[in-house]
């Protein structure tokens, strides 16, 4: 049967063709006539296997034939005599057509050479070795395709090779040490992504990603979110004929094992994709907090002044978190082609999760000497299920480039998390809290490129992004009296938080001369900002303080943008961009609620928070030589109310009389970066590839809160290296490592961290099967460590998310050889384009 499934997948992919006889072919007596030929590359002369030769008949135009080409990029095809439309195609190549052909007789067609299309590059799958890095005039491409250290990993750890990005122990991701950055897929903000949150990015494999890429001079076209830039991730789709796909199986320790199955079938009319993935995961992860409080002045009614000794001098927090996780994920869609330019694409994406978080806090509690211990324990149930649904049209009129493109999306999200609260300390009694998060989001999206000349071209679209989140949170204590649970006015409520964005644009790009390339735009957003907050306690109002916690903000604000290149010569370049961008506050950022898991740490979010708004310049330098590419740039940024996150006490205390620190953002002034980067690869043979990249920046922040000033001056670095080597055996080993200097703002000092990570691999099975083994976090080391000094305690820390993994893994690929696709090229580390 197994040997069975293949043939029938390809004899339905062969029956189009098959059953459109050609006229006056063998089955009306005429004999066959033979043409073939061979394609190969215009610029390297290298043959272009599996590209396809379309014979359509002019007489009758639904009559289609053809072949592919071999390994030698020959092709040899037999079809009745007539007169013929004949077209050559290769994937991210320009489409040779050869028209009103009479084969009367047995034709060559000598050699044909194709030029690469590259303003169709960023859309290609070639499944071989691949080109590391593709240079785009606003943005960097990095194919992680071929990383063995992601196999059996997560979306996240596959975002921590890439250079720019840096993803720190909590999940957070930062580009350029910034971490407002917009992470999209596809080009769109999706459920994939968790509608914005990083956790979904922890739970999805890497496998499904094809590439990365890195935008810090996003062109109008894109969404204005996200001052540092964005991250726009792009899925595996196959775009070759025939059935492809592939397997990946994967267990490791701490528990981590699963499966990835990408498939695709491809027809002249479908194109089937598919990605399904199954994960169970246990995540050991341990937190440690010293906090020592000092006398604090408290001011009555009255004005007057006294002074406060705390009921502790210094309480230590010994944290000790399971995690354990177990989920899968699928993506499916189809794309129809009406025609050679135009088609529709609809593509359905449903995550489900189901998890179970076990934190233990241990707590030792001094007065000047050491006082008692502590137990508390939190065990947190959550059930996390999120589809989207997709839809999208293009409709290519003409081969000059002119097309409209339309996008639907629709997205639910429902999160439902069960916490259960116990605790040893006799004045604290038990408390549950049922917590649902429910989102729904709608984006629209039209888009219109019309080329002017053969060097200048015209876009204009709009989007709309509608967001409603909807969160009851509902808390029950335990009481002694009628022993049962009873619920908590006061920290009960339901939040409702929207955002309404409809934005228009319109961008013009042109090539001047041979050298200068520039693209320049203007996109025009409003957003809308509504929270409505449903309690009947006046508890988290005194919490907030000030903070009105119902409130109406409307933002209409115009982003200009720029990027230019100018070309020193072939392989050298110079660019220059500019970029005006928001970055908006995020619902958990907002919405009031202090957290639970700690009696006297607690984040809350600020619901005055405004927009923070930043002007961007980057000026960036590439150079290629045969073996070697240096990509650079340096960047000011200067942003203003820009987030940041501070501690202070509440003034409020737990039952037994332990002061409540909580850490709450709020807009500063200004903050103003300025940084470079430099990236080198390095490839002096097929054996061999290193890349070693280093951002180097300063911050600058100004700013105060509730009365204190909270500006200051940093500096800090990160590093990263990677190497590839093809061993005896051909065994591939690659060693990926990391490092990010310390850091600093006005309140908490961060000292350094590295890691360093290692992955070996082997074909297997004639090429279509491979082996690999890979260890994340060697050494132990991926722990955030901070100190944080206010004038009323300290607070000593260190967090790790999870420790040392193991990982192996075995992928088996069908019909999807490492070897197929379009050939090296002399100058392989990165191409351009000029807008």
């Amino acid at each position: 049967m197994r040997k069975l499934f293949p043939l029938l997948l390809l004899l339905f992919t062969l029956q189009p063709i098959l059953s459109q006889r050609p006229e006056g072919g063998p089955g009306n007596g005429s004999a066959p006539v033979i043409i073939s030929g061979i394609v190969l590359d215009q610029e390297t002369n290298q043959p272009l296997e599996y590209a396809t030769l379309v014979l359509q008949s002019i007489d009758n135009p639904d009559k289609v034939t053809g072949g592919i080409t071999d390994i030698d990029g020959k092709f040899s095809v037999e079809t009745s005599p007539g007169k013929y439309n004949a077209r050559i195609e290769y994937i991210s190549y320009k489409t040779k057509q050869i028209p009103n052909q009479d084969f009367t007789q047995s034709t060559d067609l000598g050699t044909i050479k194709l030029a690469l299309d590259v303003a169709q590059l960023n859309e290609v799958d070639v499944v071989g070795e691949r080109t590391t890095v593709e240079v785009r005039l606003d943005k960097k491409i990095y194919n992680i395709g071929k990383d063995l250290t992601i196999s059996g990993a997560t979306v996240s750890d596959a975002l921590n090779n890439v250079p720019s990005v840096n993803v720190d122990v909590d999940g957070a991701i930062s580009l350029r040490g910034n971490e407002n950055v917009r992470i999209l897929i596809n080009g769109r903000p999706s459920a994939l992504a968790g509608f914005g949150s990083t956790e979904a990015l922890q739970q999805l494999p890497a496998d499904a990603i094809e590439k990365v890429e890195v935008i810090t001079s996003p062109s109008a076209r894109y969404d204005a979110e996200g001052t540092a830039g964005i991250l726009n991730i792009i899925l595996k789709r196959e775009k070759t004929l025939g059935f492809n796909g592939s397997i990946n199986l994967y267990a490791g320790h701490p528990t981590n094992a699963g499966a990835t199955v990408n498939a695709n079938l491809r027809t002249d009319k479908f194109n089937f994709f598919t990605t399904i993935g199954y994960r169970k995961r246990t995540g050991p992860g341990n937190g440690f907090f010293d906090n020592s409080y000092f006398p604090r002045i408290s001011t009555d009614q009255n004005g007057n002044d006294s002074i406060v000794d705390p009921e502790f001098s210094r309480i230590i927090e010994d944290r000790k978190i399971d995690r354990q996780n177990e989920g899968y994920n699928i993506n499916i869609g189809s794309e129809y082609f009406f025609s050679e330019t135009s088609s529709v694409t609809a593509t359905y994406f449903r995550r489900v999760s189901d998890g179970t978080d076990i934190t233990n806090i241990y707590s030792d509690r001094f007065k000047s000497t050491f006082f008692d211990e502590t137990f508390r324990q939190e065990i947190e149930n959550e059930d996390d299920t999120n589809w989207q649904f997709s839809l999208n049209y293009l409709n290519k009129f003409n081969n000059d480039g002119e097309e409209l493109t339309a996008a639907f999306q629709y997205s639910k999200g429902d999160e439902y998390v069960f916490s259960n609260f116990e605790d040893t300390t006799p004045e604290v009694y038990p408390r549950t809290i049922d917590a649902i998060e429910d989102q729904n989001d709608i984006l629209l999206q039209i888009d219109y490129v019309l080329p002017i000349g053969e060097d200048s071209q015209f876009e204009i679209g709009y989007r709309g992004t509608f967001e409603e989140e909807r969160t009851p949170y509902v808390v029950n204590d335990f009481d002694p009296t009628i022993n049962e649970f009873r619920l908590n006015n006061n920290l009960s409520n339901e939040f409702t938080y929207y955002q309404d964005v409809n934005a228009f644009y319109t961008q013009y790009g042109n090539k001047l001369g041979e050298k200068l390339s520039f693209l320049a735009g203007l996109r025009l957003e409003n957003t809308r900002l509504t929270g409505i907050l449903i309690t009947e306690s006046d508890f988290l109002q005194e919490f907030a303080g000030e903070v009105d916690l119902n409130f109406k903000k409307n933002y209409l604000g115009l982003f200009p943008t720029a990027n230019l290149t100018f070309e020193i010569a072939e392989r050298e370049n110079i660019t220059l961009g500019y970029n005006r961008r928001i970055n908006r506050p995020r619902s958990w950022f907002i919405n009031p609620n202090p957290s639970q898991t700690s009696r006297t740490n607690v984040f809350q979010g600020n619901p005055d928070l405004d927009p923070a708004y930043s002007n961007t310049f980057d000026v960036g330098y590439l150079k290629r030589w045969d073996k070697l590419t240096l990509t650079s740039s340096i960047y000011y940024q200067h942003e203003t109310n820009s987030f940041e996150r501070i501690q202070e006490s509440t003034g409020l205390f737990t039952d037994d009389n332990i002061e409540i620190i909580r850490s709450i953002p709020f807009n500063l002034a200004t903050n103003i970066r300025t940084g470079a980067e430099g990236s080198v690869m390095y490839n002096p043979n097929r054996k061999m590839r290193f890349t070693g990249s280093i951002n180097i920046f300063q911050f600058k922040t100004e700013g105060s809160f509730n009365g204190q000033e909270w500006g200051t001056t940093n500096t800090s670095w990160f590093a990263r290296f990677n190497s590839k080597i093809t061993l005896p055996a051909k065994i591939d080993w690659q060693t990926n490592f990391f490092y990010r200097g310390p850091s600093a703002n006005a309140q908490t000092e961060t000292k350094s961290l590295y890691g360093l990570n290692l992955a070996f691999s082997k074909d297997i099975l004639k090429g279509n099967g491979t082996v690999s083994l890979n260890v994340r976090d060697l050494f132990n080391t991926f722990k955030r460590q901070s100190y944080t000094d206010t004038p009323f305690f300290t607070s000593d820390n260190e967090f790790q998310w999870r420790v040392r993994q193991i990982t192996a893994s075995f992928m088996y690929r069908i019909n999807e050889q490492k070897k197929r696709g379009r050939p090296q090229r002399n100058d392989d580390e990165g191409e351009e384009e000029g807008f």
